[in-house]
C-alpha cells in the first residue's frame, strides 16, 4: 500500500497526503534545506510557525562533520537537530558529482573522491548511501544517484542511467530505519528518450516515491520545463514525485501545474544572506541605495517577523552593517514567502483554479523581475 494519497486534481497538477513515521506531509510540498541539520540561523520552532512541514537534510556533508555514528548516538536527526517533523537526506550524490574535480574514479561499484573538508579519498557505494541514512534515520531516504552536468554528452547521459538503475537496485534491498521510505531518482537529462527509459527502469523496481534528477543545474529553463511535463506523464501517479532542486518562485509554480509533488532549494535561504528578498512584486535588493530611507515593510500583506516589525530602510542597514539579525529576518521572510505560495497554489488545486492563481501569482511577480 502506498504511502501517498492524491487528494485532488487540477489538470496535471495534484495535491495530495504524504504519510511518514513523523507525521504526514500535505503536498505540494516545498522543503526548506537544511545541508548540515539546521536551516542556517532559523530554530525549528520558527520553522513551524512560518508553515514549514518537512526539512531536507545533506548526506554528503554530515557523513564528514560530525559523522552519522554520532548522530545515531544522539538520536538520529530528529533528535540531534531538534525538529519532529518528517526530514529528507539525499544521497550524497548529487554533492560529489557537482564536485567533479574531486573524484578519482567511477565505476559500477561506486564512486572514489576526495572530501572537500580534508581532502582525505573517499568512497560512496549504494550500501554506504543507505547504511548512512539509516544512522541519520530520515523519514526518506534517496537512492545515489549518477548527475552529470548540464553539457554532457548522450553517451555520457546514458552512461549515467545506466548506473543510477545499477545502483538503485542494489540500495532497494540494503537495510533502512524503522518506517524509513525510499525514492529512486531517474536521470537522462532533457533528453526524452533516456528519461523514458531511465523512469521505466527505476518504475520497474518499485519505491516509496520517485525524484527527477539532473534537472535545473544549467539548461535552458524551457527545455527544463517540457522535460519535466514529459516525465511526470511517465512517473506512477499513485506515488509522489519529486523534483530536486527548484525554489525560484516562477520554477515552482510551473513545475506544480506540470504534475510535482515535491522540489527543495537553497536559494530562499541563499539569497537571504546576500541581501535579497522574495516578494510578491518579485526580488528587492536590499543593497540598492533607493531603499535607504523606504518605511514600508519588505512585502505588503506579509506577516513573517522581517514585515510585521521592520521597515526596509532597517533591514537594508542590517545587511550593508553585515549585521546576524538581517540574515536572519530576511531568511525568515523568504521561507514564508516561498511557504506562503505553495500553500496558496495546494489551495488553489483544491479549488480548480491553479491556472488563474498561477496567472495573477506570475504577472504581480513580472515574472521573477527585481523591485524597483
Amino acid at each position: 500500500m502506498s504511502a501517498f494519497a492524491v487528494t485532488a486534481t487540477d489538470g496535471a497538477a495534484r495535491a495530495g497526503v504524504l504519510s511518514t513515521a513523523h507525521g504526514e506531509l500535505r503536498t505540494p510540498a516545498f522543503m526548506p534545506v537544511g545541508t548540515k541539520a539546521t536551516v542556517k540561523s532559523v530554530d525549528p520552532d520558527e520553522l513551524r510557525a512560518l508553515g514549514a512541514e518537512i526539512l531536507l537534510c545533506n548526506t554528503y556533508h554530515l557523513h564528514f562533520r560530525p559523522g552519522a555514528e554520532t548522530i545515531a548516538e544522539l538520536g538520529g536527526l530528529h533528535g540531534f537537530m531538534g525538529w519532529d517533523g518528517p526530514i529528507l537526506t539525499d544521497s550524497g550524490g548529487f554533492q560529489v558529482f557537482s564536485l567533479r574535480h574531486t573524484i578519482t574514479e567511477r565505476d559500477d561499484d561506486g564512486v572514489t573522491f576526495r572530501s572537500v573538508y580534508d581532502g582525505d579519498v573517499a568512497r560512496f557505494t549504494p550500501e554506504l548511501a543507505a547504511l548512512i541514512q539509516t544512522q541519520l534515520d530520515s523519514d526518506i531516504a534517496m537512492c545515489l544517484d549518477v548527475c552529470p552536468p548540464a553539457d554532457a554528452t548522450r553517451p555520457e547521459l546514458a552512461e549515467a542511467v545506466r548506473l543510477t538503475t545499477l545502483w538503485a537496485s542494489r540500495q532497494r534491498t540494503a537495510e533502512r530505519a524503522p518506517g524509513q521510505l525510499l525514492f529512486g531518482i531517474s536521470q537522462g537529462g532533457t533528453d526524452p528518450e533516456l528519461r523514458r527509459r531511465s523512469i521505466d527502469e527505476i518504475a520497474e523496481l518499485g519505491f516509496d516515491g520517485y525524484a527527477l534528477g539532473g534537472l535545473a543545474i544549467g539548461e535552458p529553463r524551457p527545455q527544463m520545463f517540457e522535460a519535466t511535463a514529459v516525465a511526470a506523464d511517465l512517473l506512477p501517479d499513485d506515488h509522489p514525485r519529486y523534483f530536486m532542486g527548484i525554489g525560484d518562485p516562477e520554477g515552482i509554480l510551473e513545475v506544480i501545474e506540470r504534475g510535482i509533488d515535491m522540489f527543495d532549494c537553497v536559494l530562499p535561504t541563499r539569497n537571504a544572506r546576500t541581501g535579497t528578498a522574495l516578494t510578491s512584486r518579485g526580488r528587492l535588493n536590499l543593497r540598492n541605495a533607493g531603499v535607504a530611507r523606504d518605511p514600508r515593510p519588505l512585502d505588503e500583506g506579509c506577516e513573517c517577523p522581517a514585515c510585521t516589525r521592520f521597515s526596509r530602510a532597517y533591514l537594508r542597514h542590517l545587511v550593508n552593517q553585515q549585521e546576524l539579525l538581517g540574515h536572519r529576518l530576511l531568511t525568515l521572510h523568504n521561507l514564508r514567502f516561498v511557504l506562503d505560495l505553495v500553500a496558496g497554489a495546494r489551495n488553489a488545486i483544491e479549488r480548480g483554479e491553479l491556472n488563474a492563481y498561477k496567472t495573477a501569482a506570475l504577472e504581480q511577480l513580472g515574472a521573477a523581475s527585481e523591485v524597483p
